[in-house]
């Protein structure tokens, strides 16, 4: 990546972070450590320090500069607050040409719509400029709200992988699901 990412949705800006900004991002995660913990793997203590989030930032920018990941933070218009947060994960390339979608909301941002409009920035992005063919994305199948929002991006089921990921210390059941570019 040559020049920074920025996108902009009607009520977001979405791009990766900087590593002066890991007290964004170490905000939205002890303000959402109870509301995410369901949802991802089990985290030590220090996964909340100032110093995590900057190193987390670091990695992430490295990440990208290689071509292997895009932790991107969905942020306020004005950027001073992280409302949400995705990331285009084990990036394949070669034949394969695709990606893992991850990603989590604020509990005070949920059912307003804004995650939809990130996410669908974003996998616009990820078919765009970063020219995947194919983006994958995964849920428990508890949770309907994800699998909702999946669907109405355009995701398609293709399968289920029990005891697929170890999620808050329990090897949790997927729901897989893709979405694979129309052209090219």
């Amino acid at each position: 990546m040559s020049e920074p990412v920025r996108m902009r949705t009607a009520r977001t800006i979405v791009r990766l972070l900087d590593t002066d900004e890991a007290p964004l991002l170490q905000r939205y995660r002890v303000e959402n450590r109870d509301h995410l913990r369901p949802w991802e793997p089990l985290r030590t203590e220090s996964h909340y320090s100032l110093e995590c989030c900057r190193l987390a930032i670091e990695a992430g920018l490295e990440a990208a500069r290689a071509d292997r990941g895009y932790p991107f933070a969905v942020l306020t218009p004005d950027g001073s607050e992280m409302i949400a947060s995705f990331t285009f994960a084990n990036v394949v390339r070669g034949v394969f040409q695709a990606c893992h979608l991850g990603y989590g909301i604020a509990a005070r941002h949920e059912g307003k719509g804004l995650m939809f409009e990130a996410l669908d920035a974003g996998v616009r992005y990820a078919f765009g400029p970063l020219d995947f063919h194919r983006v994958m994305a995964n849920h428990m199948p508890r949770n309907e709200r994800s699998g909702r929002l999946l669907e109405r991006l355009g995701f398609e089921r293709e399968g289920y992988a029990k005891r697929y990921l170890k999620i808050d210390g329990l090897w949790e059941d997927h729901v897989l699901t893709a979405k694979v570019r129309t052209q090219g």
